[in-house]
């Protein structure tokens, strides 16, 4: 018998996220974000910065759409968000949240937002398509496809 978490998952396993972190309304850094595996609310992965990826682990809750990770030197919340393309069969998938640096990092204490996106193949019926996403999922996408992680401001991990 398949595990019924496991037979609904929203989050594609394994997954490449583009994403882009703001403080204050101030960008200061874009990536990826891998997600590796998922077990039980388990989730492994890596965020990679500056072209070294480091680990991220974490929570995520299929019923609540809900995610938490941390990485060496951030704590990060968010929620999952569907938009999809019946026009183009794509379905966009995005994480947004905010985030909180801790030590190490010399921005230890400050908080932001952030932005995450992927996308898979619509393959099913379109689950939400009333909304414009919103321009994060372009700029993250961007990251995905032209295989950058341009970072446009010097970050302290």
């Amino acid at each position: 018998m398949q595990n019924r978490q496991n037979a609904a998952q929203s989050l594609p396993v394994p997954s490449l996220w583009g994403i882009d972190a703001e403080i204050a309304g101030k960008p200061i850094v874009r990536g990826t974000i891998t997600i590796n595996s998922i077990s039980g609310n388990t989730l492994i992965g890596t965020a990679n910065f500056r072209g070294n990826p480091i680990p991220i682990q974490g929570t995520w809750d299929e019923n609540a759409k809900s995610i938490q990770f941390d990485s060496p030197y951030a704590s990060f919340t968010g929620q999952l968000t569907i938009y999809d393309d019946a026009g183009i069969k794509v379905r966009h998938l995005v994480l947004s949240g905010k985030f909180l640096m801790k030590p190490p990092s010399l921005q230890a204490g400050e908080a932001g937002s952030w932005i995450a996106t992927t996308d898979t193949a619509l393959t099913g019926p379109p689950i939400n398509t009333g909304a414009i996403p919103p321009v994060g999922v372009f700029l993250t996408s961007d990251l995905l496809y032209n295989n950058g992680t341009r970072n446009y401001r010097r970050f302290y991990w």
